[in-house]
Formats: C-alpha cells, sequence, structure tokens
C-alpha cells in the first residue's frame, strides 16, 4: 500500500511536471515593449538613486565621525 502511495504520487508529479513545462510559448511581440514609443531611460532614476545614496553615506559617516569626536 505505501509503495503504491508513492508510485502515485511520484508518477503524478512527473506527469505534471512535464504537463506545465512543454506548455507553448507565448507569441512574440511585434510592436515597441515599451508603451508610450518613445521608451523612458533608466539613466534619470539610476542617476538619482546613485546620488541620494552618496548623500545618504556621506551623511553616515559625518554623525559616525562627529559621535567619535563627541566621545573622546
Amino acid at each position: 500500500m505505501k509503495n503504491t502511495r508513492y508510485f502515485l504520487t511520484v508518477a503524478i508529479l512527473v506527469f505534471v511536471n512535464e504537463f506545465l513545462i512543454s506548455a507553448p510559448a507565448p507569441p512574440p511581440s511585434v510592436g515597441p515593449t515599451c508603451w508610450p514609443p518613445p521608451c523612458v531611460p533608466i539613466d534619470g532614476g539610476l542617476s538619482f538613486l546613485i546620488v541620494a545614496g552618496a548623500a545618504y553615506g556621506a551623511r553616515k559617516i559625518y554623525k559616525s565621525a562627529k559621535k567619535a569626536n563627541t566621545l573622546s
């Protein structure tokens, strides 16, 4: 009984897996991948994040140095 359940469980998992993997691929897109067509580059947001990270890091270093000087 235990071997039958094990075999049945493995067989069901294998067949379900094969069914999901063998699904057809979606059709290729014909037009542009973004809308509206003049796609917005990532550069503007990425530059802002780098500047914000540098400012945050500088602030943390400044506060850490200030705290170290007051404790001495």
